[in-house]
């Protein structure tokens, strides 16, 4: 069912849908029209609550658990009170000390990673999430090796002593000249640079003819490098804490839910992914439950945001992840100070 503009409801509607959704995200529970009429509460009859009700629910924006007479918000409910009716919770002037703090005393930059993830599982009450920032090794040599069979074996040598090796399927015969030619010619840029930028110094050449390489070898470089580039995007480094917060009271009342979110958490390269698609964002990026695929069938929320270096870089993404109930207005602006206070360790 699809759900109504936020525009095309009633002021007394926006009201009653509000409360609900902040009541459901405060404690979890859905919200009646006893305690929306209560105390300080929506000024009209239980009676004319209900039918309110009845009317969001019809329009998909609310739902009624069977056990309850109550109302909670659908995930189409959720996403038009993010968008357009949260008020965010800046975090307190103790909340934005103790991340400093933690973080100050972090050490090495791989450590102040753990500490994050950690930390905003403990401030969240949620899972904690932080994708760690590929560092490239400076390298030194490059050698194509003929494996025969169409086959040729590419061997990167860095400049620590450090030596890996990837298989590359060519087809056809192999000259070995040409070969010898690729080799050379990628060893001689690669000398203290990183392998994304003697890779962009030789496609320029390459694309202006100035590489004075046959197309044999120009082929070889080319594949020898997309061997490369694509092993590194495969290769995600996630750290995860905080699993045991989503196994509150509630969540295990339905284990299966739970179970399926805990398989998908290990399922790393999945949930890089997912963090990847929000490293481009300009602003901290909400994913609520079945927005995603990779979440759909457990019903959980990631609010992500990409940290940047002190040049502005994007280097990677760090979030939480937990019930669809999570209090974004809280949550929201604590991932984004954080990623910016990340931000200001990295080199």
């Amino acid at each position: 069912m699809s759900s109504v503009p936020l525009t095309e409801l009633s002021d007394r509607a926006r009201e009653i849908f509000q409360r609900v959704v902040e009541g459901y995200l405060e404690d979890g529970q859905p919200v009646g029209s006893k305690t929306l009429a209560g105390e300080g509460g929506v000024d009209l009859s239980p009676a004319s609550i209900r039918s309110v009700l009845a009317d969001l629910e019809a329009q998909g924006l609310l739902a009624a658990p069977h056990t309850s007479a109550g109302r909670m918000p659908t995930e189409s409910g959720l996403r038009i009170f993010v968008d357009g009716m949260m008020r965010v919770a800046e975090p307190s002037a103790k909340e934005r000390a103790a991340i400093e703090e933690r973080l100050s005393e972090a050490g090495p930059i791989e450590q102040a990673l753990e500490q994050t993830s950690a930390m905003l599982s403990d401030l969240s009450g949620a899972a904690g999430m932080v994708m760690v920032p590929t560092r490239e090794a400076q390298l030194a040599q490059f050698n194509l090796v003929n494996l025969g069979q169409g086959r040729a074996l590419a061997v990167l040598v860095g400049e620590d002593g450090g030596i890996e090796n990837r298989v590359m399927e060519l087809g056809g015969s192999l000259n070995p000249s040409a070969l010898e030619r690729a080799s050379n010619y990628v060893t001689a840029h690669l000398a203290g640079r990183t392998l994304s930028q003697a890779s962009a110094a030789m496609h320029a050449e390459i694309s202006t003819g100035q590489s004075q390489l046959d197309e044999v070898s120009r082929d070889l470089v080319e594949r020898g490098l997309a061997v490369w580039s694509k092993d590194t995007a495969q290769r995600p480094v996630l750290i995860v804490r905080g699993q045991a917060n989503l196994l509150d009271e509630e969540a295990l009342g339905d284990i299966e839910r739970v179970r399926s979110l805990l398989d998908d958490l290990e399922n790393k390269q999945s949930v890089a992914e997912l963090l990847e698609s929000a490293r481009e964002a300009d602003s901290t990026r909400i994913f609520i439950g079945s927005e995603n695929r990779l979440f759909a069938l457990s019903g959980s929320s990631v609010i992500a945001s990409p940290y940047r270096d002190r040049e502005g870089r994007v280097v990677g993404v760090l979030g939480v992840i937990g019930p669809t109930r999570l209090n974004y207005a809280r949550v929201v602006p604590m991932v984004d100070l954080t990623a910016r206070s990340l931000g200001k360790l990295i080199g």
